[in-house]
């Protein structure tokens, strides 16, 4: 009978000492490991140099490094790269890289599928399927790194931040969720800042209660909508949890962070006639009053299943101006990817071809690139 092998990609500093413990070795030997793992991508632990070929033969048998096999790869004009990563059961996810200047985002799935079917997201019209392991997310960050050469002592730093606003819903993966976040900012792993770690929640506020206990990453919410009508039509999981409630648990999430300069991100993504008039933004400047927070406006990037249209460039700027009045921190995301349907909002996990794009995108209005 062959015993199943521990995959340590995913496993956390904790829970990688442990299993060498539970060995018989000493705990130091999570933190070599981990280095040869996360730092160097190897996989292979005749490798690993520095550990004695005993406990490597030892390890030969018991264990093993393994990430998510990647389907797809592809490159748009703007230099944005989407990968398509088969998970286990037939299974597919997509995560994207952004780059702006020194700074490169890792956009990185938690789920395949999700549950929370918001209106205007094309993962949500999928529906669920699973939640993926530790080993899936954070193996997303060990594709991307190695595709770059990051993982090469000497090679370039390309991802330096990671945003969980891929695939899914964070907090309802949440012990996977964290113990992949805290690999991130782990020195003997990533060695991302916790400023630049940030978990994405359509709302989620039992899970969200429990977040400041276990980590400190930056938050975002997605919120979309200005009150309780219109959100429960974009963001289904408002019925349950409305917005004062969701924004008194990201507010306490915040006021329980070490550094007393911390802001929650509320991210907006803009439909034209939907939730964009000149209200919905006097409306959004009184709901977040005395709360400290940056806002960043989302184009809405159309997808076939969507009858949602993507805002006037008008419309746009009209509405960044009235926060932007109030004294609001107020940037647009500029829409990066769409080529290769990698825009927010429009991945899925599409194992056929991903090539067709719909009439309405190609017809529609490409915004500008606005600077808050």
């Amino acid at each position: 009978m062959t015993t199943e092998k521990t995959n340590l990609l995913g496993l956390s500093v904790e829970k990688l000492a442990a299993f060498f413990e539970s060995l018989g070795e000493k705990r130091f030997r999570a933190i070599q490991v981990l280095k040869w793992i996360h730092q160097n991508g190897v996989d292979d632990f005749a490798e690993m140099t520095n550990v004695s070929k005993a406990l490597r033969q030892k390890l030969v048998e018991v264990a093993e490094v393994c990430a998510p096999e990647v389907l797809n790869q592809w490159d748009s004009a703007d230099g944005t790269r989407k990968w398509l990563i088969e998970v286990s059961g037939g299974n597919a996810i997509e995560t994207v890289y952004i780059p702006d200047g020194d700074r490169g985002t890792l956009c990185v799935s938690s789920q395949v599928g999700c549950s929370l079917d918001c209106s205007f997201c094309a993962t949500g019209k999928q529906g669920f399927n699973r939640d993926l392991t530790a080993a899936e997310i954070i193996g997303q960050v060990w594709i991307a790194c190695k595709s770059f050469g990051q993982l090469d002592p000497k090679g370039p730093r390309k991802v330096t931040n990671v945003v969980m606003m891929g695939m899914g819903e964070p907090l309802l993966n949440f012990d996977n969720v964290v113990d992949a976040m805290n690999l991130m900012m782990e020195d003997n792993a990533y060695g991302i800042s916790k400023r630049r770690v940030t978990l994405s929640t359509s709302g989620v506020v039992p899970a969200l209660d429990r977040l400041a206990a276990v980590t400190d990453v930056s938050l975002a919410i997605s919120l979309h909508a200005p009150n309780d009508e219109l959100r429960n039509e974009l963001v289904p999981i408002n019925k349950k949890y409305p917005i004062a409630v969701l924004l008194d648990s990201a507010k306490r999430y915040i006021e329980n962070m070490p550094d007393t300069h911390r802001k929650m991100t509320i991210e907006y993504t803009l439909m034209r006639e939907v939730n964009d008039r000149p209200e919905h933004a006097e409306q959004l400047a009184e709901l977040l009053r005395d709360i400290p927070v940056k806002i960043n406006l989302i184009p809405f990037n159309p997808f076939e299943l969507s009858d949602y249209q993507r805002v006037s460039n008008n419309a746009l700027r009209r509405f960044q101006q009235i926060l932007l009045d109030k004294g609001y921190t107020v940037t647009v995301r500029t829409t990066r990817g769409d080529d290769i349907d990698a825009a927010c909002g429009q991945l899925a996990g599409n194992v056929n071809d991903r090539t067709r794009r719909s009439e309405r995108y190609r017809n529609a209005e490409r915004p500008v690139r606005i600077v808050g």
